[in-house]
């Protein structure tokens, strides 16, 4: 399995300078996708980094938005960056298209930040509890497209031992709850196991504790920051149907400072272990 990151951060990069330079020729999208003869919502998803550009492409939109022949030229190598491709994308629709974003941005993360409230992390899960995941969640699935997603999602977790680049460091705050849901002693043990990696944190908000603010005013969420400042912190939660990606200052403060609070009424690592040994020890 290669670790390579795909296009997920130069299609954002570029999607932001792209806005950027709109927004600078006092443009509003509709405009733009008139002068360009395009649709808005290419516009939209050019912008919000959701697709690979042609270099000819960037160039058009340069041209319509005055940007000078130096950054046209530097948007123009970076649209060339857009057409990588990632390892999942070889499993073609087993990820769906809202996810895919995700996935691009999660290999690319120096750090994520993951709180979960009712299901082991997918990062965490075994091919056993992944699998049953889906069999609940996706009852129209069939077993072959089930084995599909489980692949893929087992394929993610190479990020956690990978050592170019460097795997991100990767600390999860999770409920009780999690635990003792469908869970069998197997996955408890793999927890265990993971948690003692030097760049995974696993610390459980047990049943004792008291009210905390994830539980209150969110449902499961991930914080991603990225190397040297190559792309802003996002936030990412994910429902049925898509997903919802944040990072204006404001919503990524929010967010941190949800984390902070949840965070200071977690056990500590080897309390956390504890109780999830202690856990799997009533499965057997």
């Amino acid at each position: 399995m290669t670790t390579d990151t795909g296009s997920t951060v130069p299609r954002r990069q570029l999607g932001r300078h792209l806005r950027h330079l709109r927004e600078e020729a006092r443009m509003t999208i509709k405009a733009a996708a008139d002068a360009l003869e395009w649709s808005t919502p290419k516009i939209w998803r050019i912008e919000s980094g959701a697709t690979s550009m042609r270099s000819l492409d960037a160039e058009a939109m340069c041209r319509v938005y005055g940007a000078s022949p130096e950054i046209t030229e530097a948007l123009m190598g970076l649209a060339k960056e857009t057409r990588g491709r990632g390892w999942w994308h070889s499993y073609g629709d087993a990820i769906p298209e809202w996810f895919e974003l995700y996935v691009g941005l999660e290999a690319a993360a120096a750090r994520l930040r993951k709180y979960e409230a009712q299901l082991i992390p997918g990062l965490l899960q075994t091919k056993a509890y992944a699998t049953n995941v889906y069999e609940v969640a996706r009852p129209d699935m069939t077993a072959e497209e089930i084995d599909r997603s489980v692949a893929v999602r087992l394929g993610r977790q190479a990020l956690l031992t990978r050592t170019a680049p460097r795997a991100p460091q990767v600390d999860i705050l999770l409920d009780e709850a999690a635990l003792r849901r469908f869970v069998d002693a197997e996955q408890l043990g793999h927890l265990v196991t993971v948690s003692r990696q030097p760049n995974v944190t696993l610390r459980v908000l047990p049943f004792g504790v008291d009210l905390y603010r994830a539980n209150l005013t969110n449902g499961a969420f991930t914080i991603l920051d990225f190397e040297h400042g190559s792309e802003p912190s996002i936030i990412y939660s994910d429902g049925l149907t898509g997903a919802l990606y944040l990072e204006k200052p404001a919503e990524v403060e929010a967010y941190e400072a949800v984390w902070s609070a949840t965070e200071n009424k977690a056990l500590s690592e080897t309390q956390s272990r504890k109780l999830i040994a202690s856990i799997a020890e009533e499965r057997t």
